[in-house]
């Protein structure tokens, strides 16, 4: 708690304006003569041991009051004594103990609200002990005394129901890795992850020295992959019933609510001042949605009611020395969906379906996924059968992880991971089950003429883009032959001639291609065809097609299939021109199409890094 004390001849105030935290009250101006004026701030760090704290900071204003002779104290809230201020309810229940407690030893007190806009004006006495500063910390014993233990069960269930000793599983299997970093067991991996040369040397993305750290600059191939996970998610989540919207990307930190929902959260967030205001960039899009959901009339017949944003951008202030590559970023895009459910029973049928649309994401990547399910122990005891399901329906072990006590908004949470080629987890998908917010929020349908607030489920069927990214660049790390989706391919069928007579067919060819919806270039460049083919490989392109005299006689193309080949040892097929586009169309169907984000002649594109 930060104190600041002035001895006034006088001091009064006026609130102005209410804040979104704003406590209710009649008293909205005051005067106070020969009184000992208290500015304070509540601090974050304060809420482990609020009693502690207050008792400590009225010892210290009666001491004060005391050598000066006062009778009159003022309380007055001011926030700007510090930057890491607490709970809006916490503050407010400092500040009305500190006007109990001064009372109580004899002072005639006079609070200022919290949470208002306010005018005041002070007259200072200016004496050697007319202002003085106090900082007052919570002591260690009452700091433990009010943290709560929160202990932690592992287990493995496997798709039987039957439940396993972690340790049984700790090896260099994908699901080991998983359980070696849940479990704090050391890991050999090391060094900078394979995808942050891919991610330049492939020109998609680079780090931008002219912005904050972990904030990046995306080339047009790049962009094309981010473009199309976009399209990806909204064609997942628009049939299974989302509603689509776009909200804000900071918040004032004055809205009770948001302000309490950031704390809770627990992660580094970007907080600054806009003019006297308080602010923060969103971490995810629950602030826009809830304040949506907040002003919404809701009936129960409209639910579960789904809504979908897709955050560009989310931002979390992660330590400089944490931040690399696409793995853990400072600004990221957040495919964000937010269910309102009717009941828990409704809660956990959605669950199913959103951790099944989890799993088919990392099918439609080629990034294996692996699995831990969370969930306080009370929840496991009643819903132990359903968790069972879940990892019978899921087909794979999972770590399940039991908490003593509910810590965080959520009572129950599934997190999935690609692992990277240095066997570390990249967090993705992910579905929680939030019992706080919609109170918090005051989201609410009635039923019977009685207000329900109902459970709300936090989704991102995908995890950030940058992090897929990041997990498809570290599986292409592990292959023999490294490339991309075919559906992700920047570039999907290269057409390279043999000679300059040959450029006009190719050219042709490549049209006709590229009319199919399929990405189709032309390296149209005074190479050779070695060089040409080489620089096809270091594209990962996956369908190449060189066009010399047998090919414009006949008709019949020669292609390297990326996919069938082995290093060094492209392998070659001749095809006819609709066979192509046939192979081309099968495997990619289902799949979002854009068109090249690159000049369709190499010998126009640019070079970027």
């Amino acid at each position: 708690m930060r104190l600041l004390l002035i001895h006034s001849d006088f001091i009064e105030y006026e609130a102005k304006k209410k804040t979104g935290m704003a406590e209710e009250t009649s008293l909205l101006s005051d005067r106070a003569e020969e009184a000992l004026a208290v500015f304070c701030a509540v601090e974050a760090v304060d809420e482990d041991d609020l009693e502690g704290v207050v008792e400590q900071a009225l010892a210290e204003i009666g001491l004060v009051a005391d050598k000066l002779s006062v009778e009159t104290i003022v309380v007055y809230p001011y926030a700007h004594l510090s930057s890491d201020l607490s709970r809006p309810d916490a503050a407010v229940w400092a500040l009305k103990a500190l006007e109990e407690g001064l009372t109580g030893m004899g002072f005639s007190v006079k609070r200022a609200p919290f949470g208002w806009y306010k005018s005041f004006i002070l007259s200072c006495k200016g004496h050697p002990l007319s202002e003085l500063s106090k900082t007052i910390l919570p002591s260690e014993e009452g700091a433990k005394k009010e943290k709560k233990e929160v202990t932690h069960e592992f287990f493995v269930m496997t798709p039987d129901g039957a439940t396993h000793d972690p340790k049984k599983y700790l090896d260099n299997s994908a699901f080991g890795c998983l359980l070696k970093k849940e479990l704090g067991e050391p890991t050999s991996g090391g060094g900078e992850p394979a995808h942050v040369e891919l991610m330049r040397s492939k020109e998609l993305v680079d780090y931008e020295p002219v912005s904050d750290v972990g904030h990046l600059r995306w080339m047009p191939k790049g962009k094309l992959i981010r473009d199309l996970l976009a399209d990806y998610v909204l064609g997942l989540v628009l049939p299974y019933g989302a509603t689509p919207v776009e909200t804000p990307v900071m918040y004032d930190l004055a809205d009770t609510a948001i302000y309490e929902h950031a704390e809770k959260f627990g992660e580094r967030q970007y907080r600054f001042k806009s003019g006297n205001r308080n602010m923060m960039l969103r971490f995810a899009a629950c602030f826009g949605m809830f304040s949506i959901m907040r002003d919404m009339h809701i009936s129960p017949n409209s639910l579960p009611m789904k809504m979908y944003e897709l955050s560009t951008y989310s931002f979390r202030h992660e330590q400089k020395g944490e931040v690399i590559g696409l793995k853990r970023l400072r600004a990221f895009t957040m495919p964000d969906m937010h269910s309102l459910c009717t009941d828990m029973p409704e809660a956990l049928a959605c669950f199913e379906e959103q951790l099944a649309m989890g799993w088919k994401t990392g099918k439609d990547f080629g990034t294996a996924l692996v699995g831990v399910f969370r969930c306080t122990r009370d929840f496991y005891d009643e819903y132990h059968d359903w968790v069972k399901k879940i990892v019978a329906d899921s087909g794979v072990p999972m770590l399940i992880e039991i908490l003593s006590d509910r810590v965080h908004y959520w009572v129950a949470k599934v997190d999935l991971a690609a692992i990277d080629g240095q066997g570390r987890p990249i967090e993705n998908p992910t579905v929680q089950i939030d019992v706080e917010s919609s109170k918090r929020f005051d989201i609410k349908y009635y039923q019977d003429g009685n207000a329900v607030h109902p459970p709300i489920l936090h989704c991102s069927p995908t995890g950030s883009v940058e992090r897929v990214i990041c997990a498809i660049l570290e599986t292409t790390s592990t292959q023999k032959v490294p490339m991309l989706p075919l559906w992700l391919s920047p570039t999907q069928v290269r057409v390279i001639p043999v000679a300059e007579r040959h450029l006009p067919f190719a050219t042709e060819v490549a049209a006709r291609i590229r009319s199919a919806a399929i990405r189709a270039d032309l390296d149209d460049r005074d190479e050779s065809v070695g060089k040409k083919a080489r620089d096809a490989a270091v594209d990962w392109v996956p369908f190449v097609v060189v066009i010399g005299d047998a090919e414009m006689d006949k008709g019949i193309l020669t292609v390297t299939v990326r996919a069938k080949s082995q290093p060094n040892k492209p392998h070659k097929e001749t095809m006819t021109e609709d066979v192509l586009i046939e192979l081309v169309q099968e495997e990619t169907a289902c799949m979002p199409f854009r068109p090249l984000y690159t000049p369709v002649q190499l010998s126009k594109k640019a070079r970027y890094i």
